[in-house]
């Protein structure tokens, strides 16, 4: 199993319409598709609660490529527990969001699917919330 660093960083997803240009300022990821451009980005304090997700990130980075059913790991525990789940994945690990107020649900599933949650101050423990 993995072991999954909970980011402090608050993310926000965006949408921009057709081919318009990537926003100026700061993002974590850029991802163009047919039906538009997806911008992940750091939440601000006019984020709206719906649109907030916490970002759960491979502590120990860097298997590549060839790791098959790593991302898996992770999404089947989470939609099992019926958690959201948007991901954007690099070279390097899988960056997986779920909406903030759902935190502690995700938590609660990654760790009994075997998953040890870590964030700056060493293992996370967090009660699951009311849905």
């Amino acid at each position: 199993m993995l072991r999954l660093r909970l980011l402090s960083t608050v993310f926000t997803v965006e949408t921009l319409a057709g081919t318009q240009a990537p926003p100026r300022g700061d993002w974590h990821a850029l991802i163009r598709a047919p039906e538009g451009l997806t911008v992940v980005r750091d939440a601000d304090a006019d984020t709206a609660a719906g649109e907030r997700w916490a970002g759960l990130y491979d502590a120990d980075a860097g298997h590549g490529l060839d790791a098959p059913g790593l991302l898996a790991s992770v999404i089947d525990p989470l939609a099992q527990a019926g958690v959201p789940v948007f991901a954007v994945s690099t070279y390097h690990a899988d960056l997986v969001l779920v909406p903030e107020p759902r935190r502690g649900d995700a938590v609660v599933a990654l760790a009994a699917a075997g998953h040890e949650l870590v964030h700056a101050g060493g293992p996370f423990r967090l009660r699951p919330t009311s849905r």
